[in-house]
């Protein structure tokens, strides 16, 4: 039920990280919001021996690297390999790594950089190593989407989250039934925050997103999420396909990204400061609510 207060009123349905940028995800119950994000979202990458990002968009078997936390370690699992077992704070030297068009500041991993070389480089079939993301350095969101708020940014491609509505994903099913297709789940899109009980694509209209159960924490949908290829690579055998961005494309083009394709929003986090002076944790069943909004 919507509060008469708010236009949107939802339930977080899932909570979604990315510890390593372009892998799988790991659904969790609840995560630390920072103006960063969740914690420990994109906060590794693998780099090729220039330093530049790989993604499942030219190396789709990233798809089929599971990391998983620990209180101590990262782990990465591939099939056919055993894990790949990398403290969580393992740091060494800097490290020269470009995402898109930012080059920043990495940290190499120290003694495991050679294990996690060898690793990846066999899951991949291509030589690269793996990267963790300075917190010193300052990599921000793009000014004229943020409105000129600070909105730094780890790994991710240029925002802190990315929201999505399940309806809109139910919606999208609705169209690949029609077409013959198989219906696919939220990874395609791979969200870090999944509402339930809201319109499909209300968070493209939203002002801004309040979290009932933490006040004055918010959350501001800032720029249409626009789609590349990866919607279209099953999550469970890395095979690409065409049936998502097919059916995308008879729907979703979007005015405001001069017709490109989009699906979800990228947001910034507002007022992440609790009073006790710990930072917020976001968890699965809370409560989002904002205004309605209409360009």
């Amino acid at each position: 039920m919507t509060d008469a207060a708010f236009d949107v009123q939802g339930q977080i349905a899932q909570l979604w990280i990315y510890p390593v940028k372009s892998c799988a995800g790991i659904a969790v119950p609840r995560a630390v919001l920072t103006r960063h994000g969740l914690q420990w979202d994109r906060h590794w990458i693998v780099v090729d021996p220039q330093g530049e990002f790989l993604t499942q968009r030219s190396h789709p078997r990233m798809a089929l690297i599971r990391p998983e936390i620990t209180e101590e370690f990262l782990r990465l699992h591939f099939p056919g390999q055993e894990p790949l077992q990398i403290p969580l704070q393992a740091s060494g030297g800097p490290r020269r790594a470009r995402v898109w068009s930012d080059t920043v500041q990495a940290w190499d991993l120290g003694a495991w950089s050679e294990p996690a070389r060898q690793w990846l480089s066999r899951a991949l079939q291509t030589e690269c190593s793996l990267v963790r993301f300075d917190p010193a350095q300052a990599r921000r969101a793009n000014e004229h989407w943020a409105g000129g708020d600070d909105a730094p940014v780890h790994f991710a491609d240029g925002y802190p989250l990315l929201i999505l509505s399940s309806a809109a994903v139910e919606e999208l099913n609705q169209r690949l039934a029609q077409a013959g297709e198989a219906a696919v789940d939220a990874r395609r899109f791979r969200p870090n925050i999944v509402i339930a009980e809201v319109q499909a694509h209300d968070e493209d209209l939203v002002e801004h997103l309040q979290v009932l159960e933490l006040p004055g924490v918010s959350l501001r949908p800032c720029k249409p999420c626009v789609r590349c290829p990866i919607p279209d690579i099953d999550p469970e055998t890395a095979v690409p396909g065409s049936a998502v961005g097919d059916a995308m494309r008879a729907y979703r083009q979007d005015p405001r990204m001069d017709g490109a394709i989009t699906f979800g929003m990228n947001a910034e986090v507002l007022g992440v400061a609790a009073e006790d002076g710990k930072a917020p944790v976001l968890a699965v069943g809370q409560t989002l609510a904002g205004d309605l909004q209409f360009a």
